[in-house]
């Protein structure tokens, strides 16, 4: 462990994750892990600092938590995952007392009331509804292809479901057709629907203190649910100055002063651009892992330093080095998913083992044969990671590997 400072912030990270607490505990902050009982026993084992909780839902108990952390001295909660994200809004407004930051919490978890505050401030956004059962998703994909003076026989544009309240692409579905709605079952309402954008769909990190942004990288998607890298290729770099602006504009509507947000946008073909969601937390697919592959530093070190309220300004502007210019090259990876109904093994292609970019990959051996369809996005088997010079190579690489069978 590394040595703690105590005229520093004391964090509470809410949530298990063993990539974080190893930086955390590498860094010079005093922590604590708010985790499941389940945790306990190994953070017990390994010396980590914990406090057993159950987040199940936020109720009548949320207070207590906020007292016990308090009286344990903390300075601040830091969520790890969608799931924590309400319960640190509401720690914070304790140990900070500002009763506003459990409300900023509630709009990053519903992914309705996000969209209503965006625009409200002037952001851009699609066409949204809420849905409460099928019905109400049939009236809103013949509606919005109504809208865009479909005629008889034209084939229909698709729209977007989103459960309420998942992480990133998990509850995501792609509808095409009245068909398509026959699959979504009950539990999955009440959900958000959205019309479909055609353009570049990325993604931002922006670590933020003191209502500035810190540092911004941008995440470029190859395949939504499928493969991402860092840092962009330059021709969606050349889109920074205007991603900095709408990311101010977003820090402005949502009233954020601290923290690290992970929002995604649409590019259109006519360069307007439109805001997708936010989240208030890590994102997925490993983004921070890549990220410290590409430039050296780590991502969740970094959001510490963001949420303590004793962070200096000259602390993160030594931690934090300058965008692409400081990066060693381009870091992404592969959401592998078997391609067959029926698997017998793991086996990693031989063009993806001998490929230079390719460096490591977290795929398991299969636990049963036959595979599940795939009904959302985010539902991977396990990550593929690769490390190169040339974006364009690594991008139409990452393409290349939706062709191949990892599992066989």
């Amino acid at each position: 462990m590394t040595e703690k400072n105590p005229d520093k912030g004391y964090v509470a990270i809410l949530g298990w994750s063993l990539n974080a607490i190893d930086a955390i505990d590498r860094f010079d902050r005093r922590y604590v892990i708010v985790a499941p009982s389940w945790a306990e026993d190994y953070a017990k084992a390994n010396d980590i600092p914990f406090i057993a909780w159950d987040f199940d839902r936020l109720n009548e108990r949320s207070h207590e938590i906020a007292q016990i952390l308090k009286d344990e001295g903390c300075d601040v909660a830091v969520p790890l995952f969608e799931e924590t994200v309400e319960w640190a809004g509401a720690i914070n407004s304790v140990l900070l007392d500002n009763a506003r930051l459990l409300g900023q919490s509630m709009l990053f978890r519903d992914k309705s009331l996000m969209k209503r505050r965006a625009q409200l401030a002037g952001i851009r956004v699609g066409i949204f509804e809420e849905a409460d059962n099928h019905a109400d998703v049939v009236r809103f994909l013949k509606r919005v292809n109504q809208t865009l003076l479909k005629l008889e026989g034209d084939p229909d544009d698709p729209i977007h479901f989103k459960a309420f309240d998942k992480a990133g692409c998990l509850g995501h579905r792609t509808i095409r057709t009245v068909e398509d709605v026959d699959s979504i079952s009950n539990d999955e309402f009440p959900a958000l629907l959205e019309s479909h954008l055609d353009g570049w769909e990325f993604a931002v990190e922006a670590w933020i203190k003191d209502g500035k942004i810190q540092f911004l990288n941008i995440s470029e998607y190859v395949t939504l649910g499928y493969s991402v890298f860092v840092p962009a290729t330059p021709e969606l770099e050349s889109w920074r100055p205007k991603i900095e602006e709408e990311i101010n504009k977003l820090i402005k509507a949502f009233d954020i002063d601290f923290g690290f947000i992970h929002p995604e946008y649409f590019v259109t073909s006519d360069g307007t651009m439109y805001f997708g969601e936010v989240a208030y937390r890590p994102p997925g697919f490993n983004a921070l892992e890549l990220i410290e592959r590409a430039y050296g530093f780590n991502g969740y070190q970094g959001i510490v330093l963001a949420f303590d309220p004793k962070t200096t300004q000259e602390e993160l502007d030594a931690f934090f080095p300058t965008p692409v210019e400081d990066a060693k090259g381009h870091a992404g990876c592969f959401g592998a998913y078997p391609r067959r109904r029926v698997v017998e093994r793991l086996e990693v292609p031989e063009e993806t083992a001998k490929n230079p970019y390719f460096e490591f990959h977290e795929l398991a051996q299969p636990m049963e044969q036959k595979v599940t369809k795939r009904t959302a996005f985010g539902t991977h088997w396990g990550l593929v990671y690769f490390f190169g010079e040339n974006p364009h190579q690594l991008r139409d690489l990452l393409k290349a590997q939706e062709e191949l069978d990892f599992y066989v």
